[in-house]
């Protein structure tokens, strides 16, 4: 297998404006799914903007940015949930924007993560795009946005933040750009725990360049670039596990034990495995069951599809590492979906195809989409919605 998929790179400088339709449509998407909500939640007399912006995840990270970190609940069982579970990078730009604007913390998050969003959907097309042509891109965009749980990239969570992350640093290792790659690992690695995936990336995709000896494998870079971008790489996550450790007294295993405090932990999909099929003993439970049976199988045919198709080892790594973290979590079965949604790469099969489709048919497939996706998310956060 080849690092790269390749395609002859469209030039640097039109690259904004190939993105240009992918950018007005993930636009598209997520201005129907706003609206979508905004009219449900007045239905129901519930607030969008705080469904959006001041539930769950949104709160701990608005008051890191205004508080710092330190807050932690003592729950009866005697469970901690402490807030150095949440990296750092959001809730530091939610404090620099609030610095910057009149704008609440809570309402800085979802700032950031409009400006993100649109980031990481410039990022999957120009991937997708030097990989598989402009249409895929557009196409990789579309669907990314069209996830059911594609309103998490609205919230003032930091899935977009990441995937911009995540999909820029990709980009830049195909792209043979390692101190990018490296530079934005670190950023990533500031964001979510599964900064390790783009991490992950970036060190196996440095690795294997050193075993290519063609041109055709794809652009190569001095040594000395690859060594430093692959150095660089884990430094943000490195930096921030460290300083829980050297908080909480617990050393290198403080996050770790930090975690265990939200019943997070990695088991190999043992408790998955069985909450799956505790639903399968009876109905309709068992409906929901086969359904994340069937997601599942998908999610690896999809991820075999990359494999077949050639896609790139950074992309794999990535891809691989993001599934497994996510489908092999003890806990928090109702935020698997919402944790898959940085496993971008794993649509650009989907995306290929449907490239080579007519317009016409393709079309309205992507409204029915996207109207199913407002539906869904509308629904999703007027009911238990992310945990």
């Amino acid at each position: 297998m080849t690092e790269t998929a390749t395609r002859a790179a469209p030039p640097v400088t039109s690259l904004p404006r190939r993105a240009l339709p992918a950018l007005l449509g993930y636009a598209g998407v997520r201005a129907l799914g706003l609206a979508v909500l905004a009219g449900w939640s007045a239905a129901r007399g519930t607030s969008a903007h705080k469904l959006l912006s001041a539930r769950w995840d949104s709160l701990w990270y608005a008051r890191i940015a205004g508080a710092g970190y330190g807050h932690e609940v003592r729950l009866p069982g005697g469970d901690v949930h402490s807030d150095l579970a949440f990296f750092p990078l959001l809730p530091w730009l939610e404090r620099l924007l609030h610095a910057l604007t009149p704008l609440s913390y809570a309402d800085a998050g979802l700032v950031v993560s409009a400006l993100a969003s649109l980031a990481a959907a410039g990022g999957i097309f120009a991937l997708a795009d030097r990989l598989y042509g402009a249409r895929a891109g557009v196409w990789a965009v579309l669907l990314w946005a069209v996830l059911p749980v594609g309103i998490v990239q609205s919230m003032a969570y930091s899935e977009s933040l990441f995937t911009a992350l995540a999909a820029w640093s990709l980009f830049a290792v195909v792209s043979g750009r390692w101190l990018t790659a490296g530079l934005l690992a670190a950023l990533a690695g500031l964001t979510r725990p599964v900064g390790a995936a783009v991490i992950a990336a970036v060190w196996v995709a440095a690795v294997a360049s050193f075993g290519r000896t063609g041109s055709a494998d794809g652009p190569r870079a001095p040594a000395w670039r690859r060594v430093l971008g692959a150095a660089l790489a884990p430094l943000g996550a490195a930096a921030y596990v460290l300083w829980v450790g050297h908080r909480t007294g617990d050393g290198p295993l403080g996050y770790l034990r930090v975690q265990a405090g939200w019943r997070n932990g990695f088991d190999g999909g043992y408790a998955f495995a069985r909450f799956v099929g505790g639903m399968l003993t009876a109905f309709p439970s068992a409906l929901a069951g086969l359904a994340l049976i069937t997601g599942v199988v998908l999610l690896l045919w999809l991820y075999g599809a990359g494999v077949r198709r050639g896609q790139p080892l950074a992309l794999l790594v990535y891809s691989g590492v993001v599934l497994a973290l996510a489908l092999c979590a003890s806990s928090y079965f109702g935020s698997k979906p919402r944790l898959l949604l940085p496993a971008f790469p794993l649509l650009f099969p989907l995306a290929e195809a449907l490239a080579r489709a007519r317009p016409a048919r393709a079309a309205p497939l992507a409204g029915a989409l996207a109207a199913g996706a407002a539906v869904y998310g509308a629904w999703w956060l007027n009911g238990s919605g992310p945990p």
